[in-house]
């Protein structure tokens, strides 16, 4: 299934591809469940009563959650060993369905968030299993292979949202039906790693020491996961005086080496990735079913996750045909998503946002596992440890900053469209609590009960029902193209990078043994 033969035996254990399609097993998996979660916040909503920002919060936890898994994966795999992570996210995710599946009106917010923060635990563990792994067991050409394994992932999110449809608008399932959909590839992918041989990445099998994988990402890249860490933690005085700690620590083991700043640029990069990518994808349907129709969204979701599940296998075609190195496939891409959120912001008709979605879909294919790659052909001595400290860093901002950051952009735009387009309607529809973000002003939200019934309503809804819709329309353009302005600041950095390689005499992956 690679998009050149050539290379499709170049796996350095005899199981390299078995390990290679067990990987994209758990990614889909991952997927899958996410899509389904997505999914069903329309549900959440009208039962509970959630504004968006909940919402946000709630999803949110599907990305932080990661982080732990897959730090705490990344630091341990190699001494604990890849089977037993293995079972270890297996059980996370049977967990997170049992958490999640006994919420009631009285618990919903924090049994929902709880579930959702065990399922992207599970999923975090899944990556810092199959990321480093099949870096090590394809290291002739690590951004194609890491491309294939993260197809895996828009073909998840198409299986879910298919799933979804078919459980929920066909069979009439609730919630709690279409979410079980994702033990279906559990199962699978447990079955897949079953029995089988791990190498050891290449850092560890040369005997570098723990010390030595965190050289690189040193004071400075631990200071970007200790900086999102103490948001997770409240960003208060407790919240931060964790994260120095923790970075401390780090200090402590590398000898308070600063690291390196190339490593330093590409994890704030790559929080910005997590925050555009994931961030967005998990409002996207959303965002469209509200803008056109639901049946519409799913199928925009699948049309923009299709073109990331064919694209992904073309990589290899891309750096050897077209002659973009790894830096200028992403800078590409930063500039489509860009442009496609720009389009996307403005679109009034089904055929506009098939194009506008398509555009940000080529631009994110690349983002993520491209990303990985970057850091595994420049930093093998890090091994699995900076992979998944990047990884990690993604799936934070994702959780902390993306997921809730546009949660909120719709609450505000929202409020301010209808403020300024009918108070009354406003003072009568508006959440009891406001909705807060970072260090942003807080703004009181519509009352999700009574946007999902306005929406539900259509063109038998009230007046007033009717102005509460046009406003969460404009308020969900407006969120569309203030998240464009990320991948345009991505395509700055990633410029700046291009030219950092020309005048070191290009792009290249080093070998162990040529880390200073």
């Amino acid at each position: 299934m690679t998009s050149n033969p050539e290379i499709s035996n170049q796996g350095t254990v005899p199981n390299a591809n078995r390990l290679l399609w067990a990987g994209f097993m758990a990614i889909l998996a991952a997927g899958v469940g996410f899509a389904l979660r997505g999914g069903i916040f329309g549900a959440w909503a009208s039962e509970y009563g959630f504004t968006a920002t909940q919402l946000g919060a709630i999803g949110g936890a599907g990305f932080t959650g990661f982080c732990f898994g897959i730090i705490i994966g990344g630091v341990i795999v190699d001494k604990l060993g890849y089977g037993k992570l293995v079972a270890l996210a297996l059980l996370g995710h049977v967990l997170s369905a049992v958490v999640t599946f006994m919420a009631t009106k009285a618990n919903a917010y924090d049994y929902l968030y709880w579930g959702m923060f065990i399922f992207a635990y599970a999923n975090g563990t899944l990556e810092a299993v199959a990321n480093p792994l099949v870096a090590t067991v394809f290291p002739h050409n690590r951004t194609h292979y890491l491309n294939i394994l993260h197809a895996s992932w828009p073909l998840g999110m198409v299986v879910g949202a298919v799933a979804s449809y078919l459980l929920g608008n066909v069979m009439g399932l609730g919630w709690k039906g279409q979410l079980a959909f994702y033990l279906v590839p559990t199962v699978a992918y447990a079955i897949m790693f079953m029995g089988q041989s791990f190498p050891k990445s290449e850092a560890a099998a040369k005997g570098a020491s723990f010390a030595d994988m965190f050289k690189d990402v040193g004071l400075l890249g631990a200071a970007v996961a200790c900086y999102l860490l103490a948001l997770f933690f409240g960003g208060a005085a407790m919240g931060f005086a964790i994260g120095g700690v923790l970075l401390i620590a780090v200090g402590v083991l590398t000898r308070f080496s600063f690291g390196s700043f190339l490593l330093f640029i590409l994890f704030v990069t790559h929080a910005l990735v997590g925050a555009v990518e994931l961030g967005t994808d998990g409002w996207i349907e959303a965002i469209t079913g509200n803008l056109f129709t639901p049946e519409q969204g799913k199928i925009l979701f699948v049309w923009t996750s299709a073109i990331m599940f064919g694209l992904r296998f073309c990589a290899n075609f891309i750096e050897t045909k077209l002659g973009l190195s790894p830096i200028g496939l992403l800078l590409t891409s930063a500039l489509l998503a860009f442009v496609g959120l720009q389009l996307a912001s403005g679109m009034n008709s089904f055929v506009i946002a098939l194009l506008a979605l398509g555009l940000y879909a080529v631009g994110k294919t690349f983002f993520w596992p491209t990303m990985l790659a970057v850091v595994g052909d420049r930093f093998p001595r890090s091994g699995a440890v900076a992979m998944s400290i990047m990884g990690g860093i993604g799936m934070l901002s994702a959780g902390l900053i993306g997921g809730p950051g546009l949660g909120y952009a719709k609450d505000r735009f929202t409020s301010e469209n209808l403020k300024a387009t009918n108070a009354a309607v406003y003072d009568a529809n508006k959440a009891a609590a406001p909705s807060k973000f970072l260090f942003l002003t807080p703004v009181t939200a519509v009352d999700g009960t009574k946007l999902e019934a306005a929406k539900k309503a259509g063109d038998k809804g009230t007046p007033e029902q009717k102005a509460i819709v046009a406003a969460n329309q404009a308020g969900d353009r407006a969120t569309l193209k203030a998240d464009s302005y990320i991948p345009l600041a991505m395509a700055a950095i990633y410029l700046a990078l291009l030219l950092y390689f020309k005048s070191a005499g290009g792009y290249r992956a080093l070998k162990l043994e040529e880390q200073t």
